[in-house]
């Protein structure tokens, strides 16, 4: 539970003054509707309009949706970001988000200052890094990344938006694997649970299919 996971850092709900969505997809979003109003909900525009559209559906619960429309009549419950048109817009000092231009249309990439370099929250832009990025599963050409086959533009957009992170980033978290530290756009380190933090030189290959 959300509430468990806030206590081992010392806090509670109402503790927290933003909550920053990747994207709404059920196991990246929900909950909102624990925290007070004065906690601001911060997505990308595009991603509200995209939730409703009914192209990802079911991957979008009605509790969820219907939430954030509640906030949206709400005195700052609700920030809404136009990253297509501005660009990358700043949250705190030292964190940011940008358009993500892939997995959905309104993904956004949440990027914060370290000490060692630049961490991009990177969603569902990337799956698997040994899939994706080290063995280039099923791809053939050199250096060309494989895309998650779950996302709703183009392949040809899904690749660039992987390549733009492993160019621009010393470290990627993506949701659904370990985060990674990135040296001219190849994967050096896996990390655990912090970051910056201790790194391994290679984490074994997941079974994404037992028999």
């Amino acid at each position: 539970m959300i509430e468990n996971q806030l206590a081992k850092h010392g806090l509670k709900l109402g503790d927290i003054r933003y909550i920053l969505h990747t994207h709404l997809h059920i196991d990246h979003a929900g909950k909102d509707d624990l925290f007070p109003m004065n906690t601001t909900v911060v997505i990308n525009r595009r991603e509200m309009e995209f939730s409703v559209s009914g192209i990802m559906y079911p991957q979008y619960p009605k509790p969820d949706i219907l939430h954030l429309v509640e906030r949206i009549y709400e005195p700052e419950a609700m920030r809404f970001l136009d990253l297509e048109i501005t660009g990358a817009e700043e949250i705190i000092p030292g964190v940011w988000c940008e358009p993500a231009g892939a997995h959905t249309e309104g993904s956004m990439n949440v990027i914060v200052e370290t000490a060692e370099g630049l961490a991009c929250i990177c969603g569902d832009v990337i799956y698997d890094f040994n899939d994706q990025v080290v063995n280039h599963v099923r791809v053939n050409n050199h250096m060309e990344p494989q895309v998650t086959c779950n996302h709703a533009g183009s392949k040809r957009g899904e690749k660039g938006a992987v390549k733009k992170l492993l160019q621009n980033y010393t470290f990627l978290l993506p949701v659904h694997d370990r985060p990674a530290r990135i040296e001219h756009a190849q994967v050096v380190g896996r990390l655990a649970m912090q970051v910056p933090g201790p790194s391994t030189e290679t984490l074994p290959k997941r079974d994404w299919f037992p028999m």
